[in-house]
């Protein structure tokens, strides 16, 4: 897998999952579902990172987001 997917997917991955988190905790219920996707996305983020010659600097973000959309672009 490209690393620059794999870092987008995982960063788009934990951000979805926020609100289930806050949902399961706001009716106190155990948050089995989100924690399980935090921890794919938190996966993917780490394999991104560790496979990535010279790692990923907070500045390369953005440009790994455009890189990943242009290249997967569906329109």
């Amino acid at each position: 897998m490209d690393t620059d997917l794999a870092l987008v997917l995982g960063i788009a991955l934990a951000a979805l999952s926020i609100p289930s988190l806050v949902s399961a905790f706001s009716d106190s219920r155990a948050p089995r579902a989100s924690v399980l996707t935090i921890l794919i996305a938190g996966g993917l983020i780490v394999y991104a990172v560790l496979s990535h010659p010279g790692g990923y600097a907070l500045a390369d973000i953005p440009d790994a987001v455009v890189h990943v959309i242009a290249r997967y672009r569906f329109w």
